[in-house]
């Protein structure tokens, strides 16, 4: 079952770009990663599942229900965490939480308790006096407090200290064991390689690739640095598949893409005093992407 499908979704404002003809199919059961730099449309294609935003076309069905037409109904089974969390001020943090549980009309007092407990949250302390990671960690506990069947994050460490992200993920992890599907939004692609199993990367509105984790790391991309014993050879070295190269006082490093033996057989021809070869990271991997779109 796909927990989150979308099909040619488009929102302009205006005649501003915010998202184009995005296709998305997110699993049941999967943490999910939607990850691009600020202002590439991750945001404005949470917004519109969440309705908040009208779609200028397109469609998109949450846990199989319309998210325009069926938008109670979806509200009633996800968790969200907008980027930036903003509540009643002159509320205290307990009658926050309470006023959140009375819109699931269950009882939410011992999940409550144990979410505090958690993320260390002193609910009698008012909304008004609190730190922004703070305020990031009630959002957290706020969108988890119903057991939601989908959890939505939009950028949701920006603001906790690393103790507290390193909770954070254990408690996603902990949540997605219970079966509860994960769509996770940012531009921190190492919080991404660490959750997520598959991700899409977006610039511009657009998607420019869903694949998993291993396959973006590992297809073919190789981090290569390469020492020569002589300068000249450095400078002379050349190969198409190189992406990406810095040449440095006969320091040479570069992503490779290709067959690894076709680089084995050109350096042969060299000689060497060192060589590094590893899978790139993420980061590493993912830029990739963006600098063949730049180069189409």
């Amino acid at each position: 079952m796909n927990v989150i499908d979308i099909e040619n979704l488009t929102k302009y404002y205006g005649k501003s770009r915010g998202i184009i003809d995005i296709n998305l199919k997110v699993k049941q059961g999967e943490i999910f990663g939607f990850i691009g730099p600020n202002g590439a449309g991750k945001s404005t294609t949470i917004r519109t599942l969440l309705n908040f935003i009208f779609p200028t076309k397109g469609k998109a069905t949450v846990l199989g229900w319309d998210v325009v037409k069926d938008s109670k109904l979806i509200k009633r089974e996800i968790g969200y965490l907008p980027s930036e969390v903003n509540y009643y001020e002159d509320m205290k943090v307990n009658e926050l939480f309470k006023y959140s549980a009375s819109f699931y009309k269950i009882d939410c007092s011992e999940r409550i308790k144990e979410l505090v407990d958690i993320f260390e949250i002193d609910i009698n302390k008012r909304i008004d006096s609190l730190s922004l990671g703070n305020k990031k960690k009630i959002g957290i506990a706020q969108a988890l407090l119903h057991e939601p069947k989908l959890l939505i994050l939009d950028e949701p460490t920006s603001g906790l200290d690393p103790l507290m992200q390193k909770n954070f993920f254990e408690v996603i992890k902990k949540e997605n064991d219970k079966g509860i599907t994960i769509f996770f939004s940012s531009h921190n692609l190492n919080e991404v390689q660490r959750l997520c199993n598959r991700v899409a990367i977006i610039k511009e509105g657009k998607i420019l690739k869903v694949e998993e984790i291993e396959k973006i790391r590992g297809n073919q991309l190789k981090k290569v640095k390469l020492i020569f014993k002589n300068n000249i050879d450095a400078e002379n070295f050349s190969l198409p598949e190189i992406i990406n190269s810095n040449n440095e006082n006969g320091f040479y490093e570069f992503i490779f893409n290709g067959d690894v033996n076709g680089i084995v057989k050109e350096l042969s021809k060299y000689e060497l005093e060192n060589l590094w070869m590893e899978e790139p990271t993420l980061e590493e991997a993912f830029m990739q992407y963006y600098t063949r779109e730049e180069n189409k």
